[in-house]
């Protein structure tokens, strides 16, 4: 079964891997940026955002340091923010500090699938099962954990390529 389940999700992280550079293409920091509204979210901030909860999340169900604290993107994306951020409950004027470039931005996401896809070679059966965040009811196992990061991933890129189609000319 963990074949199986390990090439299904191997696939789904793989689509928005794909995706990101097509939304990144061609864009400059000012049009990343850009938001099509005062509480809509940028594409730089939609990037950053998902690399951040695939980096931070995986990191969590494999025990390991998160790509972006480890491998010095923090220091690179130099956000005034605090590290451990992902991104989840920023205000309107947070989401607006996460200004980057492409090419960072790529960079970043291409390290975190990297990452990715190495814990999902070392999956088991077992290890789908094992519970990964007691804080919610019921308590979350990794099986859940990377659906809910599929999930997540998936809707960021498109919101991402939607924004993108509003970029003024």
């Amino acid at each position: 079964m963990t074949d199986r389940s390990v090439s299904l999700l191997r696939d789904a992280f793989a689509r928005v891997y794909e995706s990101v550079p097509e939304v990144l293409s061609d864009l400059d920091e000012e049009q990343l940026a850009w938001s099509p509204g005062p509480h809509a979210n940028p594409i730089s901030w939609l990037i950053w955002h998902l690399a951040r909860v695939q980096d931070d999340h995986l990191a969590g169900i494999a025990g390991h340091d998160q790509v972006w604290l480890a491998d010095g993107w923090c220091e690179r994306f130099a956000l005034p923010l605090d590290p451990h951020d992902i991104g989840y409950g920023q205000t309107a004027d947070e989401v607006r500090q996460v200004v980057a470039s492409a090419g960072d931005l790529q960079g970043y996401y291409s390290a975190v699938h990297t990452r990715t896809n190495e814990i999902l070679d070392t999956l088991t059966d077992a290890d789908f099962d094992r519970i990964v965040d007691e804080r919610w009811d019921p308590p979350v196992t990794a099986a859940i954990r990377l659906v809910s990061v599929v999930n997540d991933v998936t809707q960021h890129v498109g919101q991402a390529a939607y924004v993108r189609g509003l970029l003024p000319s």
